[in-house]
């Protein structure tokens, strides 16, 4: 891809590089902040340990609160919006396999 670069993203204190297209590097620096924030508050509340754990959680929270507050009438929305949560859950996936300190928690 041409049109693709690596970036780097920390995300509660490791680092992931992630291939993404220019015109969506803003967007994946403000949803990894975001996730980074999520997980943060999980771990500080104490009630959730191990980082695979932790995601999980980040996850479903971030998933309730996307499905629960852009609800639309229109059928093909909601469709639209499931399978974002379901490319972003995708792209958690892909990060949380390819990462070899994903065993030490």
């Amino acid at each position: 891809m041409s049109n693709s670069n690596s970036i780097t993203v920390q995300i509660l204190d490791k680092e992931y590089s992630i291939i993404c297209p220019q015109e969506e590097r803003t967007n994946l620096v403000s949803a990894a902040r975001y996730l980074d924030g999520k997980m943060r508050e999980i771990r500080s509340s104490g009630k959730v340990i191990g980082a695979d754990r932790i995601a999980v959680m980040a996850a479903l929270n971030i998933t309730h609160d996307l499905l629960h507050k852009q609800e639309l009438p229109e059928a093909q929305a909601n469709g639209s919006t499931r399978e974002q949560v379901r490319d972003l859950l995708d792209r958690v996936d892909l990060v949380l396999a390819t990462d070899p300190d994903k065993a030490q928690g």
